[in-house]
């Protein structure tokens, strides 16, 4: 037996699809003009941001956030200013920066000094950043872990509700990562070009019961970033992560 709706897709319904023409082709300059992100929030979800670097200027504010089995929901978090435990969070933060200049930078630290972290910790990162009204949520870095699917998907689906974009890197090697999986979230890989404003979009196999998100590929591999990380192999037991899709991400 077939849902009363399935009619609509059997053969021959579905007419095809006239494509859109364009009046010019797709470039940087065309998507963003002289815009510098003057009065958006951006939260960068990572090891942290050094608000001291050059290239990051001012971080407008933060919270960082550590495992505590004592805490409420296993997870405390401290607001205000911190450090950058490895360097990684700065790189993407100066990147923002470079592109975006006038955007309002938030420190949301959910890795520690390895460039590790748990899921439930990473969570409630991002459960800070949608309370806190970010419109723009940088996270290069994601996780395998079954366990934490129902997690996020339901805090994409808040955060889409809510009209905050998250920006998620997808995984370096093959196998579903989350929350780059969701359909609510814009994921993007890395390609080896050397323009920091060229990208491709591509919509991946599914590789999981989530609805795919489209893929953006953007420089990875040749973007410098700001602060080097301190290592460029993550322990096994880090979230998904590399050079690669970390740099595309905010660029």
């Amino acid at each position: 037996m077939k849902p009363a709706w399935s009619w609509q897709f059997e053969a021959g319904k579905l007419a095809p699809a006239t494509p859109l023409s364009l009046p010019s082709p797709i470039t940087a300059d065309w998507a963003w003009g002289g815009s510098t992100g003057a009065g958006v929030r951006v939260a960068v979800v990572d090891s942290g941001i050094d608000a001291a670097h050059p290239a990051v200027g001012t971080v407008a504010g933060g919270v960082a956030l550590h495992y505590d089995p004592e805490a409420p929901g296993q997870v405390r978090a401290v607001e205000g200013p911190h450090e950058d435990l490895f360097g990684h969070g700065t790189a993407c933060a100066g990147i923002i920066r470079t592109l975006a200049s006038g955007a309002e930078l938030y420190s949301v630290r959910v890795l520690g000094a390895r460039l590790t972290g748990k899921g439930l910790v990473f969570a409630a990162g991002l459960r800070w950043a949608i309370d806190h009204r970010m419109q723009v949520v940088n996270l290069s870095l994601s996780t395998g872990k079954r366990d934490y699917f129902a997690v996020f998907h339901e805090l994409v689906d808040e955060a889409y509700f809510a009209k905050v974009m998250l920006v998620c890197a997808v995984n370096n090697v093959a196998g579903p990562t989350y929350p780059s999986q969701y359909a609510a979230v814009f994921s993007v890989a890395a390609n080896e070009a050397t323009d920091p404003t060229a990208s491709t979009t591509t919509r991946p196999r599914r590789s999981s019961s989530a609805p795919p998100a489209s893929t953006s590929r953007s420089p990875g591999w040749a973007v410098r970033p700001s602060r080097p990380p301190a290592t460029a192999s993550p322990p096994p037991t880090s979230p998904a992560w590399s050079p690669a899709s970390s740099a595309s991400t905010p660029a």
